[in-house]
């Protein structure tokens, strides 16, 4: 394919997005867009390239920076629009006063105009006044606008959605649209790098995958003539591994007192079948229940823990799953330490780099749920998706646990397993005993009366054999997590 230029390859999967961005542009209305998504995701790329030639004013807010700092940073953005120097104005009233005369002249003209305010949170630091003072710009100015679209966008997307997707105050249903700027998925970033011309397998496209996930930030790292494993040791394990650093500063910009996050995901990482909230607390050190209901709603609306309700169970048994790639890459392999040498082309293949590869390839799947339905033939079915657990209460009782259910209203579960391997999974006798027990252990728990299928997701397929004939119902391969 054609190399493609930059702004393409940013928005490549990002039709909704662009879709939605555009037709605020031919709406009639004052709109309010609000962007939110974790850091590095694209959001102010995104706006910018939808956006370019209507932007008449943009605003970055600077982190950790005084009132006075940032009203500065304000004079010096809307100086050159007015054509001459500004006085610093004294208060978030008096900036968006000023910020009114201007607007009042640029959008006489008839022509639709875009305001953009990015990095919100550190514009509306405690006891600045900003938000108030946004509140009264809006509800008294720009709602009134016909021609206007203020968009506000932050890579803190839990206090985005506080403060203004569920604000109660001025600014409530004030917001017109609602964007969330999600990770690309694996049809995404083989499109991302195939647009820049790095040619690779969807086996290596799966490896990095699995170890920075879909973030156009981490992939734009991706050089051509390495393979996966090269790549991932000059992102994380090189003197100058571009990466290193970036664990600490990915959950310090997303969340205010965010070691408490970081108690939650470390607790995660080291149970991969996942942690009820009860034993996250217990674990995690909380004190109080409220705290830890803040941190895993922020957590889980970020896209770095999943929860599922176990089947047959209730939201009170939910169970809370660390998912996001890049955090689990680097909990596992340290990779704030330097590594002399190609350190992950080793590491890939010893028993710890077996283990963490199945984890992650399950997290990928979780990931690509609508995928594996499509590969099924379910793909225009209602399903409900969730996970097992079942513990053994005696001797002659056994516990057995399955990450993945696809509940179907035609009669029939599918039990999924997910299996990450360098040849055809091949499933041998102990493992044939295990996969009936387990069968047996789910219908007696559950009392389901539905057909059940076993069905394995894996890398390079499921070898034939009498066993396979026997109980593998359904299969697929990971080219299948590809599609769109």
């Amino acid at each position: 394919m054609a190399k493609l230029n930059k702004a393409a390859l940013f928005l490549a999967g990002r039709q909704a997005e662009r879709a939605e961005l555009e037709d605020a542009l031919a709406s009639t209305r004052a709109e309010l867009i609000a962007v939110h998504g974790r850091r590095r995701v694209g959001k102010t790329y995104l706006v910018r390239a939808i956006y370019q030639k209507h932007l008449c004013f943009e605003l970055t807010g600077m982190r950790d920076a005084a009132l006075k700092l940032q009203l500065a940073n304000f004079t010096r953005a809307l100086s050159p629009r007015v054509n001459y120097a500004l006085e610093p104005p004294r208060s978030w009233v008096e900036a968006f006063e000023l910020l009114k005369r201007y607007l009042t002249k640029e959008l006489s003209h008839g022509a639709r105009k875009v305001v953009f305010l990015d990095e919100l949170p550190w514009l509306a630091s405690a006891r600045s006044g900003f938000l108030s003072a946004l509140d009264h710009f809006w509800n008294s100015f720009g709602s009134r606008q016909s021609n206007l679209i203020l968009v506000i966008c932050g890579s803190a997307a839990s206090w985005m959605i506080v403060n203004f997707l569920h604000h109660k105050g001025g600014l409530h249903n004030r917001v017109t649209r609602s964007i969330a700027l999600k990770p690309f998925n694996l049809h995404e970033t083989q499109a991302f790098l195939k647009g820049r011309s790095i040619q690779l397998e969807p086996d290596q496209i799966l490896e990095l995958f699995m170890a920075v996930g879909g973030i156009p930030y981490y992939l734009d790292y991706i050089r051509k003539g390495r393979s996966a494993a090269q790549t991932i040791d000059a992102l994380f394990f090189s003197a100058n591994a571009p990466l290193r650093e970036e664990f600490t500063q990915l959950y310090a910009s997303l969340f205010e007192h965010h070691e408490r996050h970081l108690k939650v995901i470390r607790a995660l990482a080291k149970k991969h079948s996942g942690l009820t909230r009860q034993q996250l607390r217990e674990g995690s050190g909380f004190s109080t229940g409220g705290a830890l209901t803040t941190v895993l709603s922020e957590l889980e609306s970020t896209g770095f823990i999943l929860r599922t309700v176990p089947f047959g169970k209730t939201h009170r048994d939910a169970l809370y799953r660390l998912v996001d790639a890049f955090t689990l890459f680097h909990l596992r392999w340290s990779v704030t330490r330097t590594h002399e040498g190609p350190y992950w082309i080793h590491r890939r293949s010893t028993p710890a780099g077996v283990a963490w590869a199945g984890y992650a390839f399950e997290n990928v799947c979780l990931s690509h749920v609508r995928q594996i339905k499509k590969a099924l033939g379910i793909s225009g079915i209602l399903t409900e998706e969730s996970s097992w657990q079942h513990r053994a209460h005696s001797k002659s009782d056994q516990g057995a646990q399955i990450d993945l259910l696809i509940d179907r209203p035609d009669g029939v579960v599918n039990l999924c397993e997910m299996k990450h391997s360098s040849t055809p999974f091949v499933i041998d006798k102990k493992y044939a005993q295990w996969l009936r027990e387990r069968a047996e252990v789910f219908r007696r728990a559950t009392g389901t009366p539905k057909t059940l299928f076993n069905t394995f997701v894996t890398t390079r397929g499921v070898a034939r054999n009498v066993y396979s004939e026997e109980l593998v119902a359904m299969q697929v391969t990971a080219d299948a997590l590809f599609e769109p």
